[in-house]
């Protein structure tokens, strides 16, 4: 059986093992997807009859155009670059890696957070640069300096992820506000719930761990923001897609929202003129809340386990029916 990886890059740089992927069949291994688009990427899969992707696209017509695709796996939770809906038409189970970084992504938006409050790397830099060494005072800051305890956390989409991210700003005293369409007690003993309007006007922070869908795109916009307080924080290493990135910056350039930290953006590689590069008091990395070892090492092992579960019959983590 021939399985092809078609960008393997990301989540495997050469600190992990292909090795279990390769004991289930003939593996081939691109590290990227190549500028030649669906024509390139149809004669990639070939014959193949497992495909795996992390970022490159799976559309109709490569679906159409590769008979022998049999089984679709994602290194990824997000399957939105496969048209799952089709391939299931097709007969073509689309398996995700469903819970791989609820630790790592929940850390890293703390992480922003915390950056935010403090400017550690800004002040760590000037130190290294001299400036203190020449300061005539004991101490300097040049951002305000901001405490979290007694503050509110609005978190947008409470499952795995949002109620890590929930338990640690409980633990650094904030209170937890959370938006969520399916509540469940364990988020209940974390936070409490409430509509999307009244966790707008009520948090200090504001927090995206929803998923993308085509009703939420965009949907943190200047309508949305102007129900949030003023001197808002906004924290996103969800999607780049769930705010309108133009509206965003005008906030941030206004001083209606106090300052933004982002890991993702909605192209991606960021594209040069994105208005958030110029914004102020905008943190923005890229795209590596999920990519400690520890979290890919976990894509690596449930991914072959999906594949192993197709070849038995039984496929898991199936989204698509």
């Amino acid at each position: 059986m021939k399985i092809v990886v078609l960008d393997g890059y990301a989540e495997n740089p050469g600190d992990l093992s292909w090795g279990a992927l390769e004991a289930l069949g003939e593996l081939t291994v691109y590290d990227r997807a190549g500028g030649g688009g669906e024509a390139e990427t149809i004669a990639r899969i070939g014959e193949a009859e497992v495909v795996v992707t992390n970022k490159t696209p799976i559309s109709r017509r490569v679906i159409d155009a590769c008979p022998g695709m049999r089984f679709i796996a994602l290194l990824a939770t997000g399957y939105n670059v496969v048209d799952a809906a089709y391939a299931g038409e097709r007969g073509i189970p689309v398996s995700n890696v469903p819970a791989y970084g609820t630790a790592s992504v929940s850390q890293f938006s703390i992480a922003l957070l915390l950056e935010i409050c403090h400017h550690i790397g800004h002040h760590d830099a000037s130190v290294h640069a001299g400036r203190w060494a020449a300061c005539a005072d004991w101490c300097y800051w040049d951002y305000p300096l901001i405490e979290l305890e007694g503050k509110t956390m609005g978190v947008i989409g409470f499952g795995r992820i949002g109620q890590a991210e929930g338990r640690v700003a409980r633990a650094l005293g904030m209170r937890v506000l959370a938006c969520d369409l399916h509540p469940c007690q364990a988020g209940r003993e974390i936070a409490a719930y409430v509509d999307l309007d009244t966790l707008l006007a009520r948090s200090d922070v504001v927090t995206l761990h929803c998923n993308l869908t085509e009703e939420n795109a965009g949907f943190i916009n200047r309508e949305t923001i102007g129900k949030m307080k003023d001197g808002v924080i906004l924290i996103n290493n969800a999607r780049g897609q769930l705010i309108n990135e133009q509206d965003v910056a005008d906030a941030l350039n206004s001083g209606k929202m106090a300052a933004a930290g982002l890991d993702v953006a909605a192209t991606e590689p960021i594209r040069e003129d994105n208005p958030l590069l110029k914004a102020k008091n905008c943190i923005i990395t890229p795209h590596i809340s999920w990519a400690p070892r520890e979290s890919r090492q976990r894509i690596m092992d449930c991914t072959a386990e999906n594949v192993r579960a197709y070849l038995a019959g039984a496929p898991v983590n199936v989204v698509n029916g």
